[in-house]
């Protein structure tokens, strides 16, 4: 079992920054693929991000390449979403997931644990 919790969530203006943490507990990220999930109002849970156990590959929805990075520390416990360039489609609740197998998953089926999300919102 994984835990995870999201953070950093917030209001922000266009074109504006929010870096998003996801802290796990209960067993080490270390041996899991993590990514990042967001749903807007009225819309399916869609990829936004995804990074293979050791972070040397990451994947990203074409709708933020360019603008979002993602990260870990394996030894914190933590993933990071760095969000940059922020428009007002971002808005969203953004979920933090842990994957038990390899590489860099961007369906939300290959997801064994999910945090309880934190609101995004980007105002025009």
């Amino acid at each position: 079992q994984v835990q995870l919790a999201e953070s950093g969530g917030g209001l922000v203006q266009a074109g504006g920054s929010l870096r998003l943490s996801c802290t796990a507990s209960g067993r080490t990220i270390s041996m899991w693929s993590m990514g990042w999930f967001r749903q807007a109002p009225g819309k399916e849970r869609e990829f936004v991000a995804s990074i293979s156990r050791s972070g040397l590959s990451t994947a990203f929805a074409d709708s933020v390449k360019g603008r979002f990075t993602i990260s870990r520390e394996n030894a914190k416990n933590m993933v990071y979403l760095q969000m940059n360039s922020l428009k007002p489609e971002d808005t969203a609740i953004y979920y933090c997931a842990a994957d038990r197998w390899l590489g860099v998953p961007k369906q939300s089926d290959d997801y064994d644990f999910w945090g309880q999300g934190t609101q995004v919102t980007v105002s025009s």
